[in-house]
């Protein structure tokens, strides 16, 4: 693949791995290693022929200009049913445009020697640490992880619960989040966030501090932590829990990947346990993530007159989620989830409401018309307010073809968001995405 010697990445798959291979073993890690990269996050084509087809043949599909037909009949010799129509057809042509501008050979051993120099490990769904609970996510689920950190705190994950919340924590909130995480910690529970400002830091805090074990989910590689004001607490983290993620080394969180970094927090522990949310909360998206995966979900209530509770009031009015207000309630919602006849299993709706993070179909038509759409979202923070981009380098950027990318920019332009110089597009600094 990409004309490079298999000693050359033999050696480098099996630093990250962390174990012995075979040869087709190490083909597999490193096609799934170079899929993170490819794929954003979530994009269930991308899933769907790595389960079907396989990480390396599927690789080398790409690689070799596959014509869609040929992508059909490997599907169908796989036995995947319904995909001989032509609305198929043209949902993976769209994808095969969009991972087109990120074929780039380079990129394809760059994450590993970064990995390898920042101690990082390659685990895939064979591996031993797998946090099995992502698997429920079905073709949204990571085609690999990216890891630092201790064997023990993966290990901790299937008893793990994730407390989320606002980054614009109120006094109120960060004392919740820390008598929550450290009297979970003492019922033997490991705790699950995003490593944010506000209710995920305190989390975090409160349970290395209770000498507990907490696992930190990045929107970007493990190499470079974010948000930087966090850079000794996910050190501790690394040292003492675990830094995991389904991005290579070296990307860039980006709003759409913190979204798609949100599935991974629900899925991966058993409950998920709002503690302070605006109305508008990026810890709903968790929560909603949960429900979807039929994960029990509970909220913390709040001062009716703070703003920064709102969405939690909304989530228990709604029955969305249980009224929790310390550690003993939010440890019986596993508890109770265990008595159920499903128990902690997917429910009836795994994996909706997440995005396809593909782009395709008559979803990609109607996203231009929707300011808030994964496409507007992906290419808006492909852009820069100071550096003129290509549309092909905005394409790479933001995992969507050049087509897909160039009329969007058109109709932004439109609109007055961005602007096309000699060198490029540029966001405009007025605009909001």
């Amino acid at each position: 693949m990409f004309g490079l010697k298999e000693s050359d990445v033999s050696v480098l798959v099996r630093e990250v791995a962390g174990e012995r291979l075979t040869r087709d073993e190490i083909m597999d890690r490193f096609a799934r290693a170079t899929w993170t990269g490819l794929a954003e996050p979530g994009d269930r084509w991308a899933g769907l022929f790595v389960q079907a087809i396989g990480a390396a043949a599927s690789l080398e599909g790409v690689l070799a200009g596959w014509p869609t037909d040929r992508w059909v009949a490997a599907l169908i010799q796989a036995g995947v049913e319904d995909v001989a129509n032509d609305v198929i057809e043209g949902e993976i042509a769209l994808a095969l445009k969009r991972w087109k501008p990120r074929i780039v050979a380079p990129n394809a051993v760059l994450a590993l020697r970064q990995a390898a120099r920042y101690g990082a490990r390659l685990l895939t769904p064979e591996s031993e640490g797998w946090p099995l609970g992502v698997s429920d996510l079905g073709l949204h689920s990571p085609i690999a992880l990216w890891v630092r950190g201790t064997e023990g705190a993966l290990a901790a994950l299937p008893a793990s619960i994730a407390l989320v919340g606002a980054r614009a924590a109120t006094g109120y909130g960060d004392h919740v989040a820390m008598e929550a995480a450290a009297g979970l910690v003492d019922r033997g529970f490991a705790i699950v966030s995003g490593a944010a400002y506000g209710i995920d830091g305190a989390a975090h805090r409160a349970a290395l501090a209770s000498h507990g074990i907490t696992v930190a989910f990045l929107a970007g590689g493990v190499d470079r932590f974010y948000p930087s004001g966090h850079d000794t607490l996910l050190s501790q983290i690394v040292e003492k829990g675990a830094v995991m993620s389904e991005l290579p080394c070296g990307q860039p969180p980006t709003k759409w990947r913190f979204l798609q970094r949100n599935r991974l927090i629900a899925a991966a522990s058993q409950a998920t346990v709002v503690l302070e949310a605006g109305w508008r909360s990026g810890a709903l998206n968790t929560a909603n993530h949960a429900a979807d995966l039929g994960r029990p979900v509970g909220a913390v209530p709040g001062p009716v007159t703070s703003a920064a509770s709102a969405g939690c009031h909304r989530f228990i009015r709604e029955s969305k989620a249980v009224l929790v207000t310390n550690a003993e309630e939010m440890a019986a919602l596993v508890a109770g989830a265990r008595l159920t006849e499903d128990g902690l299993g997917p429910g009836a709706g795994a994996g909706a409401g997440m995005g396809d993070g593909s782009g395709v179909g008559s979803a990609a038509a109607a996203a231009v018309d929707q300011p808030r759409s994964p496409e507007f979202v992906r290419l808006f923070d492909a852009l820069s307010v100071t550096a003129a981009r290509t549309s092909t380098d905005i394409a790479a950027r933001a995992g969507m073809s050049v087509a897909e990318v160039q009329s969007l920019l058109g109709r932004l332009e439109l609109d007055g968001l961005v602007v096309e110089c000699d060198r490029g597009w540029i966001k405009k600094r007025a605009a909001t995405g």
